[in-house]
């Protein structure tokens, strides 16, 4: 057999691997209820019609989806007061944002964004091509604006801004955010992703949409596998000016979205009030989880987002390892710190005491 293998793009070496959040382990009858918190993922079921509408639609599963979402696009164009040319769908928000990518950057172009952030921006930009420019968060976890600007080049093509920021669910402020935009040139396309931003209470932060309808540059990316609970359907999708929106429909898999997805999501944007009340019961349950933690004595950084974030360094598996044992999954980053998905109250108890356990013995 030959040992010369197919020619592949350089590019792809080194490229680092996408890890998803550990699965609870399989418990046997009888034996206490193991939990997910390393996901993000919504603990509530799909929204009331979400089922019906998925069930009427896979009985056309020998059928090719809508490629071009016309129903979902028109109710998101008609949701955000945005003109049904400035959106675009695709595989969730990761998708859209690799979508992007290809759109804007290759070989020999820059790509920013803060790190540690979003761990596909690190793996979609090098697939591109380009070259990441990773600017650190602050002492507070929270993105380095002025540094992000700073790193700006001839040679920048996007910039990742993520609000609330994963991992670390930290906040970027209108005043910081425009006066940032201010300093970007309009030809570098500037990308808020808002994966999570039905989770925020704060006031001073921005809804990117409102941003975008004055800068052309500015595309906001958003999702359905959070609030809204969609995580196994992947859809999501970006609203930017009408060039933009173009590119990333050309970019698109075709009939990547599946119908069940589209009939799903837009459901989903029909039970808003009981989205909005789930959300508002994570939130509640958020500041509940997050108080318990610092009154532990844990520094726990302001979380707009449903999960929250400890920096524990060199003791980040270890205290993974603990919660797991506990019957808890959290998602570690080695070396830097755990992200602990907010879910039900039994799964946030039983977090809460195996944290406290673990500060006693730091």
């Amino acid at each position: 057999m030959s040992e010369t293998h197919p020619r592949l793009r350089p590019e792809l070496e080194g490229i680092p691997t996408y890890k998803p959040g550990k699965p609870a382990a399989a418990v046997a009858p009888g034996a206490p209820a193991a939990y997910k918190l390393s996901s993000n993922e919504n603990p509530y079921p799909p929204l009331p019609g979400v089922m019906e509408s998925v069930v009427a639609a896979a009985g056309t599963l020998n059928r090719y989806p809508d490629m071009v979402c016309t129903h979902l696009m028109n109710e998101l164009s008609e949701r955000f007061a945005v003109p049904v040319s400035h959106v675009a769908t695709g595989t969730g928000s990761v998708g859209v944002a690799q979508q992007l990518l290809q759109a804007a950057a290759g070989a020999g172009d820059e790509v920013i964004y803060a790190w540690r952030s979003f761990e596909a921006y690190p793996i979609i930009t090098q697939i591109s091509g380009a070259r990441a420019v990773q600017v650190p968060l602050t002492s507070t976890e929270v993105h380095d604006l002025d540094a992000m600007a700073d790193a700006v080049t001839d040679r920048t093509r996007l910039i990742f801004v993520c609000n609330p920021n994963n991992p670390t669910g930290t906040v970027v402020r209108r005043a910081e955010l425009e006066r940032f935009l201010d300093r970007v040139p309009d030809d570098v396309l500037v990308v808020i992703d808002e994966a999570y931003c039905e989770f925020i209470r704060d006031p001073d932060v921005p809804d990117g949409i409102e941003l975008y309808r004055e800068r052309p540059n500015v595309c906001v990316l958003r999702t359905f596998s959070k609030a809204y609970g969609l995580a196994g359907l992947r859809v999501g999708f970006a609203i930017a000016h009408e060039p933009v929106a173009a590119a990333l429909r050309k970019t698109a898999v075709p009939f990547g979205v599946s119908q069940l997805a589209q009939e799903a999501a837009v459901a989903s944007l029909r039970a808003e009030d009981e989205l909005l009340g789930r959300v508002g019961l994570l939130v509640d349950e958020r500041t509940r989880v997050v108080d318990a933690l610092r009154a532990q004595g844990w520094t726990v950084p302001e979380t707009q987002a449903n999960f929250l974030w400890l920096r524990l360094g060199e003791r980040t598996n270890e205290f993974a390892a603990a919660c797991e044992e506990r019957g808890v999954v959290v998602r570690p980053f080695s070396g830097e710190g755990v992200r602990v998905t907010v879910a039900e109250t039994e799964a946030d108890d039983l977090f809460l005491q195996t944290a406290a356990e673990f500060r006693k013995k730091m």
